[in-house]
């Protein structure tokens, strides 16, 4: 359980928020990966993947070394008095995701079930709000366990469609087709995805070394993409005709015709948008408990859970905006946000600082 707490841990919990505002409908592996060609795709998500793991180990050692577990203490360590620029970009795409979320438990159930919109949005947001109130130790293993069943779903899903759609996806990767430029749309992915790194950053309190932190970052692009990967290969032979699906996912289970495997992988879609929501939340909450802390005081339960009942409220307000713009124009603006005060700074002067720590250890 230590290494598995050390090593995996950060990565699970990476995957688990990443995915519902990285690939869990499968709409946004369409806007910044397959818009680029399938050849272009793929270029794009390795990029990706080194990108995350790269920010993902500087950053785990930057949270050992200097015990910034939330991302209060991480950005005042950071930027200093700057650190407010990256709560407000942090807040306004915690609320874009959690609209995602929102909006695609509704579009999911109503799609899928023939239940009203509401009915997936309220659900999801519950669901929510029972894994903040269950703190650390819930939402750890909730991630972690979950994380088994999403790789088993989605290989099950890549092996399906592989096997009933091969000569189309051969086809498509094939053909070597590369639109527009795959370098930015890898940059706009790694931007506003990292964003939803603070959620990661208490799973650290658990590295014992500078070895743990670079063993589980590495590991963390790899475990939070290759699901994303078997996506894009499962959807590729659709191209370009799935382009215009708002939920890629629920056009894919149409087509391979098994209403029974349809409705385990929307179970398992809604679970991890869940889990997405909680992880983001939470974040906010360890920021406000170490305020509380700071007074020799502890946050209040009932504090904890009105937090997080009204950010999940204003979510789902601004679900109404739908899927698509949201995914579309949320995320690619809020992007270069990112790249400047988080990516940009913690790769540059967040080693500049790591290694004056260690100097002064000796």
């Amino acid at each position: 359980m230590s290494l598995l707490r050390r090593y995996l841990l950060p990565g699970f919990i990476f995957q688990s928020v990443v995915i519902a505002g990285g690939y869990g409908t499968g709409r946004e592996l369409v806007e910044f990966f397959l818009s680029r060609g399938p050849l272009g795709g793929l270029l794009a998500m390795a990029l990706s993947t080194a990108l995350f793991s790269a920010v993902c180990v500087v950053s785990y050692e930057f949270a050992r070394v200097f015990r910034a577990f939330e991302y209060r203490s991480f950005f005042q360590r950071l930027l200093g008095p700057g650190w407010v620029a990256f709560e407000v970009l942090y807040i306004a795409l915690m609320m874009i995701v959690l609209a995602v979320i929102a909006a695609a438990a509704g579009s999911i159930l109503e799609e899928v079930f023939g239940f009203h919109y509401v009915v997936g949005v309220i659900g999801i947001m519950t669901a929510v709000g029972v894994l903040v109130f269950g703190g650390n130790r819930i939402i750890e293993r909730a991630f972690t366990g979950w994380s088994a069943v999403l790789y088993l779903v989605y290989l099950v899903f890549f092996v399906w469609c592989l096997a009933s759609f091969s000569p189309g996806i051969r086809s498509a990767l094939a053909s070597g087709g590369i639109e527009g430029s795959w370098i930015r749309s890898g940059l706009e992915y790694v931007g506003y995805n990292l964003g939803v790194l603070p959620a990661v950053l208490i799973t650290i309190r658990h590295a014992r070394s500078r070895r743990d932190t670079l063993v589980s970052g590495l590991l963390s692009g790899p475990v939070g993409m290759i699901p994303a990967f078997l996506f894009f290969v499962a959807i590729a032979g659709q191209y370009p005709v799935i382009l215009d699906e708002t939920v890629p996912a629920n056009h894919m289970l149409e087509l391979l015709g098994s209403r029974t495997f349809q409705i385990v992988f929307q179970a398992m879609l809604f679970g991890t948008l869940a889990e997405t929501g909680a992880g983001l939340i939470h974040a906010v909450n360890e920021r406000i408990a170490r305020s509380y802390d700071e007074r020799g005081r502890e946050l209040p339960s009932l504090t904890r859970v009105a937090s997080a009942v009204a950010m999940l409220a204003l979510g789902a307000l601004i679900a109404q905006f739908g899927l698509i713009p949201l995914i579309g124009a949320g995320y690619r603006y809020i992007s270069y946000g990112y790249l400047a005060v988080f990516v940009l700074p913690v790769m540059t002067w967040g080693i500049v600082l790591i290694r004056r720590h260690r100097a002064a250890d000796g």
